[in-house]
Order: structure tokens, then C-alpha cells, then sequence
């Protein structure tokens, strides 16, 4: 985890700098047009895998023959979709009156050509928990991503920039999967076991599918509500609130679903495990997000610029959305890890259909009103996703909240002593400075906390610090 962490935030930092310098490169409406079109390359991307990477890890014997099976379904699933992308582009231009949208989305879907070359040994890599492989491939698809997409840019591709660079990351990144196959792993695939797939995959589509259309609502109904520079102000709005989740989001469920289903097949209740994790993360989370909707206006100053201001004020709700998600993060990898993915499609689908109502009811053309009506979508379906925590694992909401009790007290003097600091500083230094001087302070302010309340990640920070201590005290000279 700890490779991997490093791996992933370094990776999120160079993808976070190129967005920071494309804000002042690319305009908002070259940014929403990108934005509004990966919308529907995400969703079909939930065609794409088919389950075939969950398939892969949580398998309990794997034979050369499920491995070909696996890849024999990806590549008849990933080439159909980057068919009917190609071919429906036209047409989803002509819906959003975007004619750009069309050749962003062509590239775009050249790249599932590509995608199950390396999809098998990807998902392989992840169940064995060989996370510096891993690392090694992720560096190769950001640094290829990175280059290539400020170049384009400068060069005045636009919103193809992007697109050119995705494509460029997804060739990179299986160049570098070429010397990570395990040894003897079959080169060919095969349909001799597709039904064993298709039956995990089928569930596992039907969850993937309805977290691809509520990701996507937002995007589509403000895109046609609204208009384009509306869904590049939300796009980085979310961005500003994901920051924390795409930092340490890859890190906390690296290996998750082989983990839990290990854990499954001894016969070992998941309650437990599901319970310390949600602990340990909102520990973190809560207090990020806190202090990012507290000082949303410096950060949108200090990594965006001025251009970007009329997105700070959605930042709060989405911000509470995330908290309130958090609750059950884990939820969703932990059916697939007990082989019953479909059960996460129904909260999801719940919220989909509440985020719809709520987004036109309280639409009134303004950015805040469309970001509340998110917010609270996300919240009236909290009993639904309490109900199935409980009956699946047999984890009472009571409890969870009783347990969350310490990570709350955390965040709130975090954000407490995050709006102090901004009260304090003259408004007259930089964004980017003010966000410095107040980041030690609020470090410690956060362990202070965590001391006080006696939260569990005390013992992990302690655990993590204890190798960088050794470490320090080797290159101490010696009396």
C-alpha cells in the first residue's frame, strides 16, 4: 500500500500540475466539451471490462483456461464498444449542438481497441498485490499523458489535446504491461469458459452500469440544462472536492476486493474489517474535504486562477456529498468480493433517480442550486444504502455512527481552525502563500486531534512514521 500510495499520488500531483496549466492554456468550454464527452466514454467503458478484472481477482483457483476465457470476453466486449462510440459520435454531437464532441469522441474510442492488449495482466498484477509493477506502469502512462497533453494544447489542439493524450497514456501504459506477464500466461484467448464470466460479469455490469449513469447525470443534465462553460465550472469544482479521494482514493482500495474475498472464503464475518476501515479513512477524509470547502476560495485561486472563481461556490455541497458517501465506500467492493455485485446497483440507481428529480426541480440556472440538488440526492438515499450494509454484513448504522464519532470531532477542528487561519491572514497575500503558511498548522492541529479523541489512526501514523525514524537515525553520524 505504501508503494502504492507513492505510486498514485505522485501520478495524481503531475496529473493535477498539467490540469492546473491547462486551465490557463484551454478555455472553459474546450474543457467542458472534453468533460461532457468522457461522460459517455466512461459509461461505455462499464461495457467494456464486463466484470473481467473483479472476475480475475476474486476467482479462487484461476486455470490457464478461466485466464483465456477472461480475455476472450474483454476483447469481444471492448472492440463492440469502441464500434458503437465510433459510430454513435455523430449523433451525440448533433444532441448537444457540440460539433466538437465528434472527433473528441472518435479518438476516445480508438483506445478500446487497444485496452484488453494489457487488461488481463493488469488485473493479475492487482491480485498478486504486486503494487511496484504497478507503479511502474502508472509512471509510464502519466509521464506519456502529461508530455503529450501540454504539448498538444500548446499547440492549439484544444479539447483533441486531450483526447490525443488519453489515447497516448492507454499505449504507453501497455508497452510497459509487456514485461509484467507472469511466466507461461497464455497469449491467446478463448471463449471455453465464457459462461463462468458472464455469469460474474453480468452482476458486475449491472453495478458498473448504474455507478457509470450516476457519475454521468451531473455532466448530461447541467450540459443540456445549462450549457457547456456550466459543466466545466462543476467539472472543476468536483475536481477541487476529489482532490483528497484522487490522492489517496487509489491507495485505500488497492486490492481491496482480493483482500475481502479472501477473508469471505475462510468463512470470517467482513463487519469488522469493513467497519475499522470506514474508521481509518474518514479519519483522513473528513477533515480534507472539511478544509476544502473552507478554503475553496484560495484553492481555486492558487491552482486555477481567477477565471475559475464562479465554481467555488458549488464546492460546499459537493463537498458534504463526498462526506456522506464516505460512509460507504467500501460497501460496493465488498459485495463484488462476495460474488454479488448487482446488490450495489440499487442505492446507486436510487440516487441516479433522485439526482435527476432533484436537478431539474431546482434548477433555476444558477451553478449552486444545480450543486445542492447533488447534495441532497445524495443524502435521502442514505437509508437505502444503510439497509443493505445491514442486511449483507450485518453492520447496524448505529454503531457505524457511534465509531465515526472521533473522525467527526477531527474534522470539525480541522475546519475550525481552518476558518481561523483564513480569518487571521491579510487577504492581501497570495492564494497559493496563504494555503502554505496555514498547512503546517493544520497538520498539527489534525494530529493534535487525533490524540485527543483517541482515533485509530493514531497507531497507523505512528506505524507509517516508525521507517522513516529508522531511516533518519541510520544517516545520523555517528560519535
Amino acid at each position: 500500500m505504501i508503494i502504492h500510495f507513492f505510486s498514485s499520488t505522485g501520478s495524481t500531483v503531475l496529473k493535477f500540475v498539467v490540469s492546473v496549466l491547462l486551465a490557463r492554456i484551454l478555455s472553459p468550454s474546450e474543457i467542458g466539451v472534453y468533460s461532457m464527452t468522457v461522460v459517455f466514454v466512461n459509461f461505455a467503458s462499464v461495457f467494456r471490462d464486463f466484470g473481467v478484472s473483479h472476475y480475475l481477482q476474486r476467482e479462487a483457483e484461476l486455470t490457464p483456461e478461466k485466464i483465456r476465457s477472461a480475455g476472450g470476453v474483454a476483447f469481444a466486449s471492448s472492440w463492440l464498444i469502441a464500434l458503437c462510440l465510433f459510430l454513435s459520435s455523430n449523433a451525440i454531437g448533433d444532441w448537444f449542438a457540440e460539433p466538437e464532441i465528434v472527433p473528441v469522441m472518435q479518438v476516445l474510442a480508438l483506445g478500446f481497441v487497444f485496452i484488453p492488449f494489457g487488461s488481463v495482466t493488469n488485473a493479475l498484477l492487482s491480485r498478486d498485490f504486486a503494487a511496484e509493477k504497478h507503479a511502474y506502469v502508472n509512471a509510464a502512462g502519466t509521464v506519456s499523458f502529461c508530455i503529450s497533453c501540454l504539448v498538444l494544447a500548446n499547440m492549439g489542439f484544444g479539447s483533441m489535446s486531450l483526447a490525443w493524450a488519453n489515447l497516448i497514456n492507454i499505449l504507453a501504459c501497455i508497452l510497459a504491461l509487456i514485461p509484467m506477464r507472469r511466466p507461461g500466461l497464455p497469449w491467446l484467448p478463448s471463449f471455453s469458459h465464457w459462461r463462468a464470466v458472464a455469469h460474474f460479469g453480468a452482476g458486475s455490469l449491472l453495478s458498473n452500469m448504474t455507478n457509470a449513469v450516476n457519475n454521468a447525470i451531473p455532466d448530461i443534465l447541467l450540459g443540456k440544462l445549462g450549457s457547456a462553460a456550466q459543466v466545466g465550472l462543476l467539472s472543476r469544482a468536483n475536481s477541487t472536492v476529489q482532490i483528497f479521494i484522487h490522492i489517496a482514493g487509489s491507495t485505500v482500495t488497492y486490492g481491496a476486493v482480493t483482500y475481502l474475498a479472501q477473508i469471505f472464503h475462510r468463512g470470517e464475518s467482513l463487519a469488522p474489517v469493513l467497519t475499522r476501515a470506514t474508521v481509518l479513512l474518514t479519519g483522513v477524509g473528513w477533515a480534507a474535504l472539511g478544509l476544502t470547502a473552507v478554503l475553496g476560495r484560495d484553492i481555486v485561486l492558487a491552482l486555477y486562477g481567477p477565471t475559475w472563481l464562479d465554481a467555488v461556490p458549488a464546492i460546499l455541497p459537493l463537498a458534504l456529498a463526498a462526506m456522506v458517501g464516505m460512509l460507504f465506500h467500501y460497501i460496493g467492493l465488498a459485495v463484488t468480493a462476495i460474488g454479488r455485485p448487482y446488490l450495489s446497483a440499487v442505492p446507486v440507481a436510487a440516487t441516479l433517480l433522485t439526482r435527476i428529480g432533484f436537478g431539474v426541480l431546482m434548477y433555476d440556472g444558477s451553478l449552486v442550486r444545480f450543486a445542492w440538488a447533488l447534495c441532497l440526492a445524495t443524502i435521502v438515499t442514505t437509508p437505502i444504502r444503510a439497509i443493505q450494509q445491514r442486511s449483507c454484513f450485518g453492520m447496524a448504522m448505529g454503531a457505524l455512527l457511534r465509531a465515526l464519532v472521533p473522525s467527526a470531532v477531527v474534522a470539525l477542528a480541522s475546519c475550525s481552525a481552518g476558518m481561523l487561519l483564513a480569518w487571521l491572514l491579510p487577504d492581501s497575500l497570495a492564494p497559493m502563500l496563504r494555503l502554505l503558511v496555514m498547512a503546517p498548522v493544520l497538520v498539527a492541529v489534525w494530529y493534535l486531534a487525533l490524540r485527543l479523541t483517541r482515533h485509530e489512526l493514531v497507531g497507523e501514523v505512528h506505524r507509517l512514521a516508525t521507517p522513516i525514524k529508522n531511516r533518519l537515525a541510520l544517516l545520523r553520524p555517528k560519535p
